[in-house]
């Protein structure tokens, strides 16, 4: 991770600089730009990733019919490393190495990010990163579209224990058994700390993934709940787990006036095959929601709807959904060619340095700006509330865009861990 950073700030430096070789291999072919996908289509992972895939290619087939980028098409190189992390980095090399894209979209779990970032750095490839993380990461090859803590976990667990949040003074640190939700719930339980919650009122669960079993998860977050004090859960189980999650929670009544539980990997998507009447209340923290209402909403989502219709995607042309990573995969793709447009290249070294400041008008009614240094969006924080239809109400929000912070203070040494690579390439 040190190294990471160390590295991040270098090599930054000295694009700002002007310095830094590129050492990629040529981006693309004479007649067109080679984009990669990198999303789990099978696995336990494709229930949340396999619609990551087909936002690309909408937002690749919506480029090309006004001209493409630098007057070429793009054209899409898809890949399924099926839930697999090891081959994750196989997958990503190919794609740089054989397939020669010049950038690519992928990745939903922080394992899978882990596993190909070596990978991206030493080929010196371009990785968009489109989900919510643990943060505690940054690296010159990546850009992170999706929310760092202080976009969603933080603010989440800070509306449970405020009046209007219920006045939660228990937690339940339910989570996948890797690397994102045991970080979290690292930073959450220092948090908690911070605000006088004792150890005794936090409980930490983990299941591998893929489980499927939650009937004695739950039996226990009930006896914990009735020990007297106000709980909450708080969720980050991640992939198709969350779908007899859910329906055990349902089973067993634990209804949200109870116990609420707010999830960071739950959106439209998860809950489709899902019967959310009994989880109506239960929460949701992201940075947009498809009930949204702004023209810049109301035009995604009928564009989503349209292709689903079109491409004959399945669950999608009937029940067309739009989601919180599916926001900011389409925001990725179109700022990498704004970035591309103003390098007049797809040569890794030149987008970034152009990527920094680069803003698009999101479907979160919100302008989206990329931070001029930590590679980060500035991005809204909504809670919204699960109702019976399976959409989301939204019950809390920011006033505007939040800076991310990738470097949690919650974190004991981040607090000198500063984002300046103009300042370190001086130094040098």
């Amino acid at each position: 991770m040190k190294a990471n950073r160390r590295g991040f700030n270098l090599a930054l430096g000295a694009v700002a600089l002007g310095t830094l070789v590129s050492t990629a291999l040529p981006a693309h072919a004479a007649d067109t730009i080679k984009v990669g996908v990198l999303h789990s289509l099978s696995g336990t992972m494709a229930i949340s990733e396999t619609v990551l895939k087909d936002t690309v290619l909408m937002a690749i087939d919506e480029i090309n019919a006004k001209g493409g980028v630098l007057g070429k098409k793009l054209e899409p190189v898809v890949v399924d490393p099926a839930s697999n992390w090891p081959l994750f980095a196989e997958k990503a090399r190919q794609l740089i190495s054989q397939d020669k894209v010049a950038v690519t979209f992928g990745c939903w779990t922080s394992v899978s990010r882990k596993s190909v970032l070596p990978v991206y750095e030493e080929l010196n490839g371009l990785l968009f990163y489109p989900v919510q993380y643990e943060g505690e990461e940054l690296s010159k090859n990546v850009f992170y579209t999706g929310a760092a803590p202080n976009q969603q976990a933080i603010p989440a667990v800070e509306y449970l224990m405020s009046k209007d949040g219920g006045s939660a003074k228990r937690f339940v640190l339910l989570g996948t058994d890797y690397v994102y939700p045991r970080t979290t719930n690292k930073i959450l339980r220092a948090f908690l700390k911070s605000k006088g919650v004792a150890d005794a009122d936090i409980m930490e669960e983990y299941t591998p993934f893929g489980h499927s079993d939650y009937q004695s998860i739950i039996a226990k977050i009930k006896k914990f709940s009735a020990e007297g004090k106000k709980t909450a859960v708080v969720s980050t189980i991640n992939g198709d787990s969350n779908v007899p999650f859910y329906k055990e929670l349902g089973n067993q009544g634990l209804k949200a006036t109870d116990v609420p539980v707010v999830a960071f990997s739950v959106g439209e998507e998860e809950l489709r095959g899902v019967d959310t009447k009994p989880l109506v209340g239960h929460l949701a923290a992201w940075n947009y929601f498809m009930s949204l209402k702004n023209p810049a909403n109301d035009e995604f989502t009928k564009k989503w709807a349209a292709y689903a219709k079109a491409k004959n995607i399945a669950g999608h042309k009937d029940k067309p959904l739009t989601n919180d990573p599916m926001e900011a995969t389409y925001i990725g793709i179109y700022m990498w060619k704004q970035a591309v447009e103003k390098a007049k290249s797809t040569d890794t070294d030149k987008v970034i340095a152009a990527m920094a400041g680069q803003t698009f008008k999101a479907p979160s009614g919100f302008v989206a700006k990329m931070d001029e240094k930590n590679h980060h969006l500035h991005k809204p924080v909504f809670i919204g509330e699960v109702k019976a239809d399976g959409q989301f109400s939204v019950v809390w929000k920011t006033p505007g865009p939040v800076k991310a912070n990738p470097w949690s203070p919650y974190i004991p040494g981040n607090d000198k861990k500063k984002d300046e690579p103009e300042k370190v390439a001086a130094a040098k």
